[in-house]
């Protein structure tokens, strides 16, 4: 069984999702049998390449608050990021173009190392003083995940490299309606958005498994999800 995940490096819910759906998986009774394949999602895509802003200064002119109550928000996903063992700093971030990325880890998908470079991109970018908008960042972490440095260069040198993957992975997620992400689709039939908690996952990929013949996509409660607009919800306190 496959499962496809919309993404953006840009979006916490996704780094939150990500730990929790693996934690998922691993109490399925599958989950060796699972193929994980990672899409790509721009929240930002309007932003200028190069062009970046402190996430606390974005937060608060996004949604009209002040930067008090935009550095509360960020406490609060902060404090679901760690409940996950997650690292997560409330300041010092920046937010940006992620296209660069995504081109990246299609790259890494090419090399058997996507998911690797995955990981390495969510922790510099939220628990780690190191930018994601910075290509010579961006080429310290493909070596990291075991990708070649040169090859690296070279598709960030050239803005065309995987460029037509990402548009096609965002006509993908257009299609499958998916207007926020993190978004989770099972074998082509379950959808699950949002950073759920991991045992609805793990409930969503035995559905899936046992409804393999003909049960159709359909996507589950919604909660901890970005929009395509760049807006991160944050669920209460339970």
């Amino acid at each position: 069984m496959r499962v496809e995940i919309w993404s953006d490096i840009a979006c916490p819910w996704c780094y939150i999702g990500k730990a929790r759906f693996e934690k998922g998986l691993a109490a399925f009774a599958h989950c060796d049998e699972v193929e994980v394949v990672h899409r790509s999602f721009e929240l930002d895509p309007h932003r200028a390449k190069g062009e970046s802003a402190p996430v606390i200064e974005m937060l608060a002119k996004k949604y009209g608050r002040t930067v008090e109550e935009a550095r509360a928000m960020e406490e609060h996903v902060a404090a679901a990021a760690r409940a996950e063992g997650l690292g997560y700093r409330t300041e010092g971030r920046d937010h940006g173009n992620t296209f660069d990325v995504h081109r990246l880890l299609h790259l890494a998908r090419a090399r058997g190392r996507q998911d690797a470079l995955l990981d390495l991109a969510y922790r510099a970018n939220f628990a780690e003083e190191r930018s994601v908008f910075d290509p010579e960042v961006l080429v310290g972490l493909a070596v990291e995940a075991g990708l070649d440095a040169d090859e690296a260069r070279s598709v960030l040198a050239d803005e065309g490299a995987y460029a037509d993957e990402v548009r096609a992975d965002e006509r993908e997620a257009a299609e499958l309606g998916a207007n926020a992400v993190p978004f989770f689709v099972l074998d082509r039939r379950y959808g699950v958005s949002g950073g759920q908690p991991s045992d609805v996952f793990t409930r969503a990929l035995e559905q899936a498994w046992e409804g393999r013949e003909s049960t159709p996509v359909d996507t589950a409660g919604t909660t901890g999800v970005c929009e395509a607009d760049g807006a991160c919800e944050v669920p209460p306190r339970r």
